[in-house]
């Protein structure tokens, strides 16, 4: 059964039926019920061209990623946009990536709003200072950052982990263990979400009177070397840390391979937190899981950043819409007292 079909039999206008199984907000819920169970029932599944000619949109949301940038190679991208791809296959929406050099992104931007190529763009890894969020505003074209940028005070939608609280409690734990030393491996501090944990890491050292030590913070991209050439280094330093505070978990396999090189042991001489977003391929589960951490699936979050971003396409005015998700401490192997 096609469209055209689906409609004669409901006596409604086809632009009805396409707007009614989209969501729309002026289809009356009576109407949109009795339409999605007539296509469930006669296993209808819109034509997507059809749909963009009924609906008038591209059916289509955009994500540009900067060609310098790892973020394309990161597993972390992947499973968000495998997350916020399940949205949009509900939806009756399609992905477009563009990959784009850093120095490019604007035009691409301009280039995207001009052709009417997306109905709306999830914008990732926001930096400090973030143009992007004062273009897109400019521009009129929906958009949803995952993430924030802390410099920028005007209104827009976002999702974002609280990043902040989480390293915040995460360093509060391994004080309470007894630690002073607490090495801190980042992610690239011109990144908004580093930024929050340093500045959650250097808070509890601050309420609990313990003076940061800039030989104990490192930041950049959060890989299995970076985070094993990080531990390696401050093992060797005369004010070697007891503790280390890690802000993925594939930069904490290199930290554990650093630390087993050095003869310790991770839990017992060695304590590890790490911020574990749930990734399909690296599992902290059991039952004691390996790692201490923070958690929050990213996603979820890939998912819910989506939903909202076509909440917006459907309802302008409800933007901007803002949701900020927890990210619970749990306790695993990797956490003990100092060993005196």
């Amino acid at each position: 059964m096609n469209l055209k079909q689906l409609s004669i039999q409901l006596g409604l206008s086809q632009t009805t039926v396409s707007r009614a199984l989209n969501n729309y907000p002026e289809v009356n819920e009576h109407t949109r019920q009795r339409v999605k169970l007539a296509a469930s029932k006669h296993n209808y599944r819109p034509n997507a061209r059809a749909t963009r000619l009924a609906t008038g949109r591209a059916m289509t949301i955009g994500h540009v990623i900067p060609m310098n940038s790892s973020e394309v190679f990161n597993p972390i991208f992947g499973e968000f946009i495998a997350g916020a791809s399940q949205a949009y296959s509900r939806r009756g929406y399609e992905l477009l990536l563009n990959m784009a050099k850093e120095d490019a992104e604007e035009s691409i931007y301009r280039e995207i709003a001009s052709k009417g190529s997306v109905d709306g763009i999830i914008v990732h890894a926001p930096r400090v200072n973030d143009s992007r969020i004062t273009l897109l505003q400019e521009l009129g074209l929906p958009f949803v950052i995952h993430g924030r940028d802390s410099s920028n005070s005007s209104e827009y939608s976002w999702i974002d982990m609280n990043n902040r609280q989480a390293f915040y409690q995460a360093t509060k734990l391994l004080i309470d263990l007894g630690h002073t030393k607490i090495c801190l491996i980042n992610g690239d501090e011109k990144l908004n979400f580093a930024v929050r944990r340093k500045k959650g890491y250097l808070d509890a050292l601050e309420d609990e009177k313990i003076s940061a030590n800039a030989d104990l913070m490192y930041s950049g991209d959060l890989t299995e070397a970076n985070g094993y050439t990080a531990a390696t280094h401050a093992l060797k330093h005369r004010n070697a840390p007891t503790a280390f505070l890690v802000a993925s978990y594939v930069g904490a396999l290199g930290v554990r391979r650093a630390i087993h090189n050095a003869g310790l042991e991770m839990g017992s001489d060695i304590s590890v937190i790490i911020h574990d977003d749930e990734l399909a391929y690296f599992h902290n589960d059991g039952d004691i899981a390996q790692f201490t951490a923070t958690r929050s699936s990213v996603k979820d979050a890939g998912e819910r950043a989506a939903m909202m971003l076509l909440d917006i396409i459907d309802d302008p005015g409800k933007a901007p819409l803002n949701e900020l998700l927890k990210a619970p401490l749990t306790l695993g192997a990797s956490t003990g007292p100092v060993k005196k």
